[in-house]
């Protein structure tokens, strides 16, 4: 993708703008999936009809969706997960309260399991070879939910096969690798088998985190290519990305075992855990520990690679006035075990939505003004492969037509607080739609008020307001923003910071991630589901329905302006290299007046009856500004990183990614040329993209 095609394409656009509406208008079918009697070119929200939404929104049927959605282990492929995938189609199929529309597409994509005849071992031998020692193959069955035998034992997929001897890196070089989970980071520093699952949210001491090892997202063998069965491939032995050496993550009990028996000198305070004793980093074994000093740690990983076919489910309402546009919502349906709260927490919450916009629809009471897509993703827990393939099998239709991507993959992590991540368009629909809440408990606050509480910021605009994070490659919403330059959010429902310092739930990733532990620990009311049902069903009714699209693009202005101050703090030592800031800031300051312009123009318009066509190029330069931000060349190192605002940043100065990454290189190698070149060529590549959101900003007929 070129991005200076996607500049081109809005302003040629005025021309066409005409016609589009007309064909937007008269493009549905009639019948059953015409629209509702009242549907015109001036449709708006209807308050009327997102009060009714917000209050059927069940938490009871939110809880069931769960507890069948998790019943069942459902890793990706596996006969469960394709039992979910038709569970998906008869509910959005169902004559009551389906959808106009649902199918799904396949996808042959490269997998990674441990070998059912040759598991995966972790021992502790003498200088003989006798075993003295050996890690737990599977998770203590503390609640009959761990021992079934479809519960994948703990891998590392994509680790590649191999039988490394050693006892740790320092000695012999990084010949394998061991992961663990510390109870410090996890658990508060709880590790007793009392203080954790069944008897607390903690994570049990035999709990191991399984996740992938691979280093981007997508496919491994067809990048920037949909993986159909007739599609290029790479072979998988030369193909990048893939840990080099074998990984086998194991328990903390176990880690316990290894790690207070390491000798050598004491390791950095910052890598001291809650196992109990004192972390050495070695070589070898201590001389009064519990195996001899010259026993070695046998790590055997023979994991192998498959191509499987994965699909997504898509479930269709089409627009009344605009089918052309669409606003998608989605999260994956794949876990590693059970996945109660990875990421069934998120479906069950996509199931309730659908089904009350589905009753409302069959019923001819409403019809969005754009169209609405939900979708299922498999695979996401290898590397967001459902989704990453849906982005390239359909690249230029969504850069063309999609308003927006909400992801609600975990719902509920706990109940304490909304968390958005996102770009900063959204944060004015996230924030009416919390407004109009109220918040779980007995409070009487809203979300918004309850948010403040927990997570805020002090704007220069609006004074204080809820922090929105920004979005990395976490979860489903990455392709479309890094790759699509679409608006993008993820929503969901999170803990007290003050009362934990986990970096996520503790049974992340494990077998003991199970409805009883959502339903007994997290969210026992499911309140916290519903809640996160009623904000994105309402942010999806906002975007869907609303004749302007609420998306305040003035709201990019304090990011920008926050990176134009980081980066002026380099003005001396850019200077010394010949390179000016100057472009840079009168390109931030285009950028404000086109995006303050563009408010004013929408606010006239709105006090007026709007003519369609008016409206429709607002709304496409609202939609299309995230575009402008995106150069296909600017990371080439990086695979599907192209938006100049939210790319990964290595680099320590918090400015422009590129910028920052650039000047950090350059300053570790000193006066060398090329280094100094890459910061003016990463400067030059900002200001074109602002200058260019700008100018799409701007008048359409202001050529």
């Amino acid at each position: 993708m070129q991005w200076v095609k996607v500049l081109g394409g809005v302003v040629g656009a005025a021309a066409l703008l005409g016609l589009g509406i007309i064909v937007g208008h008269f493009a549905i079918p009639k019948g059953a999936d015409s629209p509702a009697p009242s549907a015109s070119a001036s449709q708006d929200l209807d308050l009327e009809i997102l009060k009714t939404v917000i209050e059927q929104l069940d938490a009871n049927r939110i809880r069931e969706n769960l507890r069948e959605l998790s019943k069942e282990p459902h890793l990706a492929t596996s006969p469960r997960d394709e039992a979910l995938v038709q569970l998906l189609l008869q509910r959005w199929q169902d004559p009551e309260s389906g959808l106009d529309s649902a199918r799904t597409t396949e996808y042959e994509v490269l997998l990674s399991f441990p070998s059912e005849e040759q598991p995966n071992r972790v021992d502790v031998v003498n200088s003989t070879g006798a075993i003295l020692f050996s890690c737990r193959h599977s998770e203590e069955n503390l609640t009959g939910e761990q021992g079934g035998p479809n519960v994948v034992p703990p891998y590392a997929a994509y680790a590649p096969p191999g039988t490394p001897q050693a006892v740790n890196a320092a000695k012999y070089g990084v010949i394998g690798v061991l992961v663990y989970t510390d109870p410090k980071d996890i658990n508060d520093g709880k590790s007793l088998p009392n203080e954790t699952f069944p008897h607390s949210w903690c994570l049990p001491p035999s709990g191991v985190e399984r996740g992938s090892y691979f280093e981007y997202f997508g496919d491994p063998l067809t990048p920037y290519l949909p993986a159909m069965p007739s599609s290029f491939r790479l072979n998988s032995d030369n193909a990048s990305g893939f840990p080099p050496i074998p990984i086998q993550p194991i328990g903390f009990e176990d880690a316990q075992v290894l790690l207070c028996n390491l000798g050598g000198n004491l390791a950095p305070a910052d890598w001291q855990g809650g196992l109990g004793c004192d972390y050495n980093l070695g070589p070898g074994f201590r001389s009064n520990g519990t195996f001899p000093e010259d026993s070695q740690v046998n790590v055997s990983v023979h994991n192998r690679l498959e191509l499987r076919n994965s699909s997504n489910v898509l479930g269709i309402i089409r627009g009344a006035v605009e089918p052309d546009r669409y606003v998608l919502y989605g999260n994956h349906r794949d876990s590693w075990v059970h996945g109660a709260v990875d990421p069934s927490t998120g479906t069950a919450v996509l199931l309730e939505l659908s089904r009350v916009l589905g009753t409302l629809l069959k019923k001819g009471t409403w019809r969005p003004r754009r169209s609405i897509v939900f979708a299922s993703w498999g695979a996401e827990e290898f590397g967001l492969i459902g989704s990453t393939e849906f982005t390239e099998e359909f690249f230029s239709k969504l850069q063309e037509r999609a308003v927006a991507y909400i992801n609600v993959d975990i719902s509920v992590f706990a109940n304490a607080t909304l968390r958005v991540q996102g770009t900063p368009p959204i944060q004015s629909v996230v924030f009416s739609a919390a407004k109009q809440i109220s918040a779980p408990g007995s409070s009487g606050l809203s979300i918004y008020d309850n948010w403040i509480r927990y997570y805020n910021r002090s704007s220069s605009v609006y004074g204080l307001v809820p922090s929105v994070g920004t979005l990395g490659a976490g979860s489903d919403y990455a392709p479309f923003i890094h790759f699509l330059g679409i608006s993008s959010m993820d929503i969901a429902y999170t803990y007290d910071r003050s009362k934990t310092s986990a970096r996520i739930y503790p049974t992340y990733h494990t077998a003991f991630d199970t409805f009883d532990y959502v339903n007994k620990f997290l969210d026992p009311g499911f309140t916290s589901h519903q809640a996160v049902a009623r904000t994105a069903g309402s942010v999806l009714l906002r975007l869907s329905d609303s004749l302007f699209l609420p998306l305040n693009v003035s709201d990019y202005s304090e990011t920008l302006r926050s990176f134009l101050q980081a980066a002026e703090n380099l003005r001396v030592p850019l200077e010394q290299h010949n390179i000016s800031l100057g472009p840079l800031v009168t390109a931030v300051e285009k950028f404000e007046g086109a995006a303050t312009s563009l408010n004013q123009r929408i606010a006239t318009l709105q006090k007026g009856t709007s003519d369609p066509l008016q409206v429709r190029m607002i709304n496409d330069q609202l939609m299309l500004l995230e575009r402008t931000f995106l150069n296909s060349q600017a990371f080439p190192e990086e695979r599907y990183y192209s938006h100049v605002l939210w790319a990964p940043r290595t680099g320590s100065v918090a400015t422009f990614p590129g910028l920052s990454n650039a000047y950090s290189q350059a300053e570790s190698t000193g006066h060398e040329p090329a280094a100094w070149a890459e910061v003016q060529r990463q400067l030059s590549i900002v200001v074109a993209a602002l200058e260019g959101a700008a100018a799409t900003l701007r008048p359409v007929a202001d050529l």
